[in-house]
């Protein structure tokens, strides 16, 4: 019944950007704490950016700091990825993710099916 499904994803250019959003059914965005993780070929999932069930609390991989900026939209029941000034190593499939934690970097209950995100050099 819990479902959170990702979109967003393309191709882009280096320097560009990208707005992902996940959409989210069977659970209220505003009282998750919401991650975003990515995955690249090879290479094992890593967190990205987090926004806490409170919503004051935000918390960014080194890598992605000053660039990605994560948001709700409750009336939506939805969270964004806003994703600026985006780099060839950017490139991963990006997933969506929720637990009842008040802050986690690593552990949730539910995941999206992800979505591509390439980045051209």
């Amino acid at each position: 019944q819990v479902q959170l499904v990702e979109s967003g994803g393309g191709l882009v250019q280096a320097g560009g950007s990208l707005r992902l959003s996940c959409a989210a059914s069977g659970l209220t965005v505003s009282t998750y704490t919401m991650g975003w993780f990515r995955q690249a070929p090879g290479k094992e999932r890593e967190f990205v950016a987090v926004i806490g069930k409170g919503g004051d609390s935000f918390v960014y991989a080194d890598s992605v700091k000053g660039r990605f900026t994560i948001s709700r939209d409750n009336a939506k029941n939805t969270v964004y990825l806003q994703m600026n000034s985006l780099k060839p190593e950017d490139t991963a499939i990006y997933y969506c993710a929720a637990t009842t934690l008040a802050m986690s970097l690593r552990r949730y209950d539910y995941w999206g099916q992800g979505t591509q995100v390439t980045v051209s050099s």
